[in-house]
């Protein structure tokens, strides 16, 4: 394992205040994190890689790795303080040099002493939030690494795992440093969306968007359209993970997709407002879901959380291909209200915000790993180095799915509150969710109007998920 030295423990600690905000992101996670910890509650925030590389790990070439991963990245400068007024301080480690990581060997653990130390990863309102080990095996070593989201989104897991395997190997291989893409900066981020949301007003078209979509919605955000019980104290959370459709059923429904006028990211949504519709009879579809707002070559190497929220609205229609082309109309038409954080609209509607729940919706992400900037670079060495990406399965505040489309198959991963009626419910829809996908592969995807279990597809068939 690596840990700071003493020295930039220090340096971190005697940081200077930095005028830079905290992204609109940052800012909600970091409060989020304060109040569950006020409630005595924990959250679910770290994202965590693993990856095998062959041979004996050379301990000193793996530092020089991780040293010059974290000077790369400005992100990781930075530590935040939240005040009693949930006023967010973000100080910063002017010198980059000054970030130096040693290593520290932990001799043999079980596999729950792994663990453990991994999910002991610091929290966001400490400056070392991220941890990196190794696991020596007998031909091989495992790196893991694990990173609270303030600094590091999804988006970004191909590219430290190119960073760290490719420049280890390179100089395993006894060559220089290899010369990295100049890294952008997101402190430069946050700036420029303070600067783009400071001058938003009540009237400014993207506002307005939100809040129709808000009125339209009943003045709220989505909802989850099953009961999960009562959550206010719920200690932990839950994952639970399925194949939705296999390699073929995978091509087959981008077929749909694409004969339908719509790519596979509409068909995702037009999924699930088909799967809403029967299970509780809604004839809209509305989500909010995350979306990418990295917008240059150098952000897409660039570690931090490049991530905003989009509205969606999604009428069912008389078929799948109709719901899929009015899906990925809402989704392409919307891609810039990305730019602008609910919490902004809700400052700027203040009506608006006495009667909602902030950050509480349900969400659903959709990662293509066929585009880049997984594709180019990440998806051909995958396999090879056995790569997993895990979740730290802490207490989910709310229903997170997240659907994956692979070469060999696509899947769904669910997070949720740990208690009885959630799991019944969220396995309820993960299975009317593989139903839909299934009907749509196969060719048999017309509906009619009516509501849950008479939702009527042609054919016929048990396309379950949970079987019995």
């Amino acid at each position: 394992m690596w840990q700071p030295s003493a020295a930039t423990v220090a340096n971190a600690r005697d940081a200077s205040i930095s005028s830079v905000p905290p992204s609109y992101i940052q800012a909600r996670h970091l409060r989020r994190f304060a109040e569950q910890t006020a409630k005595g509650l924990d959250m679910s925030r770290l994202l965590i890689i693993a990856f095998d590389i062959l041979g004996h790990c050379d301990i000193r070439a793996m530092t020089y790795v991780i040293n010059s991963h974290l000077r790369r990245h400005d992100t990781y400068r930075s530590r935040f303080t939240v005040t009693g007024a949930r006023h967010i301080v973000r100080h910063t480690i002017t010198d980059p040099g000054a970030i130096e990581m040693q290593p520290v060997e932990y001799g043999e653990m079980t596999p729950s002493q792994w663990q453990e130390y991994l999910l002991s990863t610091p929290s966001p309102l400490d400056w070392d939030c991220f941890r990196f080990g190794v696991i020596q095996r007998d031909d091989h070593f495992t790196v893991c690494v694990s990173i609270d989201h303030i600094h590091f989104d999804a988006t970004f897991l191909g590219t430290i795992f190119l960073e760290i395997r490719e420049m280890y190997n390179t100089l395993m291989d006894g060559g220089e440093p290899i010369p990295l893409p100049k890294a952008g900066s997101y402190a430069e981020y946050c700036l420029r969306e303070h600067a783009y949301t400071s001058a938003l007003t009540f009237d400014s078209p993207e506002v307005r968007q939100w809040i129709e979509f808000l009125e339209n919605n009943d003045g709220s955000f989505p909802a989850f359209p099953l009961p999960l019980g009562e959550t206010s104290r719920v200690t932990t959370g839950e994952v639970l993970s399925a194949q939705l459709l296999d390699a073929r059923q995978t091509a087959d429904f981008e077929a749909a997709c694409t004969w339908a006028g719509a790519r596979f990211s509409g068909g995702v949504f037009a999924c699930a407002a088909l799967t809403e519709y029967e299970l509780a009879g809604a004839e809209t579809y509305y989500a909010v879901t995350p979306t990418g707002t990295r917008s240059t070559p150098a952000e897409f190497v660039t570690s931090g959380w490049f991530i905003g929220h989009l509205p969606l609205a999604v009428p069912v229609a008389a078929s799948f291909g109709e719901t899929a082309r009015g899906a990925q109309a809402a989704f392409d038409s919307r891609t810039h209200l990305a730019r602008v954080p609910f919490e902004r609209v809700l400052e700027l509607a203040p009506r608006l915000a006495t009667s909602l729940s902030r950050g509480c919706f349900p969400m659903l992400s959709f990662l293509d790993a066929g585009v880049p900037p997984l594709s180019a670079v990440f998806a051909p060495h995958i396999r090879t180095a056995n790569t997993r990406v895990f979740s730290d399965g802490r207490i989910a505040a709310r229903v997170c799915m997240w659907v994956n489309r692979f070469h060999e198959e696509t899947t769904v991963t669910a997070s949720f509150p740990d208690s009885p009626i959630a799991h019944e419910s969220v396995r309820r829809y993960l299975d009317a969710m593989k139903s839909v996908y299934v009907r749509v592969a196969e060719g048999r995807s017309e509906i009619r109007h009516r509501r849950a279990t008479a939702l009527s597809f042609s054919g016929n068939g048990n396309d379950g998920l949970f079987p019995g």
